[in-house]
């Protein structure tokens, strides 16, 4: 650092300025490859001289700018003197008011030099300007050696996040990017997550502060979580891949190293040869003891070759072993495609069959409701004929109506009570699925019209039912009580079934089964509910029966009433025609309601084509592995068969050296 303190110095009195001192005594006392200048206000002079230096300087990895209050002459002056470095690998511009020109400097950067990994922006306005910041991300789609960003604080807005959008779109370096604390908003993180499925590199992604909505946030991290997993898969693959060359490696060097070995003995053995044939004329004696080395010498090379055998089984061995274990990997992975493809086919077909079943349901429903329209009719009817026959009941109803007002008026009372309750278990029950909302809807529907039929059973009967519709309201309470504890299990159990959906969509392949078990089990549990809300119906019909027969009875008991009858039927048409209207507001919440269902099964068709594309993904990269273990297959049986071809290279040239040896001629003499 001492010369590049000179350096500065020098410089910057060649360009008719004084040096900085607090910068002197920075470059003083920095270690050696890193150059931070943190809370230096820097001038122009300063920076065009570091500019200078840094085209030169070949041992800088770091350089730490961060609060320099730098212009923005000052800023592309730098920049442009990193352009042309390929050493720096850390660069942090925290806090310097970088804007147009210092974004523009930026994207130059980044489309010019190669070795920066880390860029640190935060507490800058980049994102005030859009033409500069579009060339910065334009700049950085085509940079292929960043990895880290930080872009906290620069007042990105929405259009600043899609132009950042379509640069990861392109980029396939960057593998942290920290966004938090700007204006990127609804339809910014939007763009982003649409750009994040063609993004495989990026694992890392930070919006807090931001004004996203939670699920945008959720969709972020699954998708980092998704390309995380995937690097984590890549980075198995390649380490497998490692050790079975090193493994290939290996096994060449031994066996090149055991040939070396086998041929320095054979040269050995033939220098051996030459000199004992030569002193086979001079001495006779010694061609006994000649001959009993030889014998050891083929004795140990046939020890040697046999070892050489042995070591070439072993690896055959284990080259069978690595394709028996490729051969399960391959049958692990068709299977678990399958069994995703039958759950897929179920999940379809159970879908169908839902909603074949809620159509079903709901035409059911408006044949009841006819039916019980026809019933009002027919009751209206027998009442216009009995006007005539309660026109003697005169003086025994004058009496009585004083009492008989009180007490209607506390039944409407109930009855608005009654439909509080009900409206509030409507609006609860929109965030259900398709088939419990229209159940427990029609199980309403159902209630609410028994209570107006026993409403107008009393009211025509007078005191002798006054008796009866107290029972029948009590049992009214009593039901929807128990209506509204299955709507509260029905709405925990709906919640349940979705947070565990969505944590089974993000757990891994082999989670899948399990998923299914329990949706199953939850299926059944309804149809259980439902099961038993029909016998509920049943017995509420037989109910309405009885109360019919002992309608019949009191009209025959009322043959003597008086016309008196006729104010309270009108009053009792006025009620009617008020709760069909409500009848038919409550039909337009349940189109509501319809509508809601549909969105949600397009939210699960969604869903489905997100797990598609995931499974495409993984037989994608699968198909990648079995095509590096076919290539991993055809290199080891070549090696085996280069083996094996030296191996019968070496026992045919040991074969002929003994059947070639002139000692073996001069043998038979002796």
């Amino acid at each position: 650092m001492e010369e590049f303190r000179h350096s500065y110095s020098r410089l910057c009195k060649e360009s008719g300025a004084e040096p900085q001192e607090t910068v002197l005594q920075q470059l003083q006392e920095l270690p050696r490859g890193r150059l931070d200048l943190a809370t230096q206000s820097l001038t122009v002079d300063t920076c065009r001289a570091l500019g200078k230096l840094l085209q030169k300087e070949a041992l800088l990895t770091e350089l730490i700018l961060s609060d320099c209050m730098l212009s923005e002459e000052g800023a592309t002056l730098l920049l442009q003197g990193l352009c042309a470095h390929t050493v720096v690998r850390f660069l942090d511009l925290k806090g310097n008011n970088l804007q147009a020109a210092g974004a523009e400097a930026l994207g130059q950067l980044l489309r010019q030099n190669k070795s920066i990994q880390s860029l640190t922006l935060e507490w800058n306005n980049l994102g005030t300007w859009e033409d500069a910041f579009a060339t910065f991300c334009g700049a950085l789609a085509g940079n292929g050696t960043l990895r880290q960003l930080d872009l906290r604080n620069n007042q990105i807005s929405h259009k600043g996040a899609e132009e950042l959008a379509l640069a990861l779109t392109c980029n396939a370096s960057l593998q942290q990017l920290d966004l938090r604390w700007n204006s990127i908003g609804l339809l910014g993180g939007r763009a982003l997550v649409n750009s994040l499925p063609r993004n495989r590199t990026l694992w890392r992604l930070e919006l807090a502060g931001n004004n996203v909505p939670g699920d945008i946030l959720r969709a972020v991290e699954q998708a980092m979580d998704h390309n995380q997993e995937r690097q984590t898969t890549s980075r198995e693959s390649q380490a497998r891949t490692r050790v079975l060359s090193k493994e290939v490696k290996h096994l060449r060097e031994e066996k090149s190293r055991q040939f070396l070995d086998l041929m320095e003995t054979i040269d050995k053995q033939r220098k051996e040869m030459a000199r004992s044939s030569r002193a086979s004329a001079a001495c006779v004696g010694q061609l006994q003891e000649a001959l009993n080395e030889r014998h050891s010498i083929i004795n140990a090379l046939k020890a040697k070759l046999q070892m050489a055998e042995a070591a070439l089984a072993l690896s055959e061995q284990k080259a069978q072993g690595l394709g028996e274990l490729l051969a399960t990997a391959e049958q692990e992975q068709q299977s678990l495609a399958q069994k995703q493809a039958k759950e897929h086919r179920m999940e379809q077909q159970e879908a169908a069959e839902r909603e074949s079943k809620l159509l079903r349901d709901l035409s059911a429903a408006n044949e009841k409701n006819l039916l019980l329209r026809n019933q009002v009719d027919e009751l209206e009817r027998k009442v216009r004929a009995q006007q005539e026959q309660l026109f003697l009941a005169r003086q025994e109803l004058s009496n009585t109506t004083a009492e008989l007002k009180m007490r209607a008026n506390q039944a409407e009372e109930r009855l608005e009570l009654e439909k509080k309750r009900s409206r509030q278990s409507l609006e609860d029950l929109e965030q259900l699925r398709a088939k419990e909302v229209e159940h427990m809807t029609r199980h309403l529907e159902e209630s609410e019209r028994a209570m107006q039929e026993r409403v107008q059973r009393l009211e025509a009967l007078r005191l002798s039912l006054e008796e009866e519709l107290s029972r029948v309201k009590a049992a009214a309470l009593s039901e929807r009580g128990q209506a509204e504890e299955e709507l509260i299990k029905a709405k925990n159990q709906v919640r349940l079934e979705e947070r565990q959906h969505l944590a089974h969509l993000e757990e891994k392949l082999r989670l899948q089964a399990q998923a299914r078990d329990e949706a199953q089990s939850a299926c059944l549990q309804q149809r259980q509910t439902v099961a038993e809300a029909q016998a509920r119906a049943s017995q509420l019909g037989l109910q309405v029966e009885g109360l019919r027969r002992r309608l019949e009875e009191l009209q025959q008991e009322l043959s003597n009433k008086d016309q008196e009858k006729v104010a309270e039927v009108t009053r009792v048409r006025v009620e009617l025609r008020e709760q069909n209207g409500r009848l038919q507001a409550e039909l337009t919440a349940q189109e509501a309601l319809k509508e809601k269902v549909a969105a949600l099964e397009r939210r699960l068709k969604v869903i489905a084509g997100d797990h598609r594309e995931a499974l495409l993904d993984r037989e994608s990269e699968n198909a990648s592995l079995r095509e590096k273990l076919r290539l991993k297959e055809a290199e080891i049986a070549r090696i085996r068969e280069e083996e094996a071809q030296r191996a019968g290279f070496l026992q045919n040239a040991v074969l002929a050296y003994v059947q070639g040896s002139p000692l073996r001629a001069i043998s038979p003499q002796k």
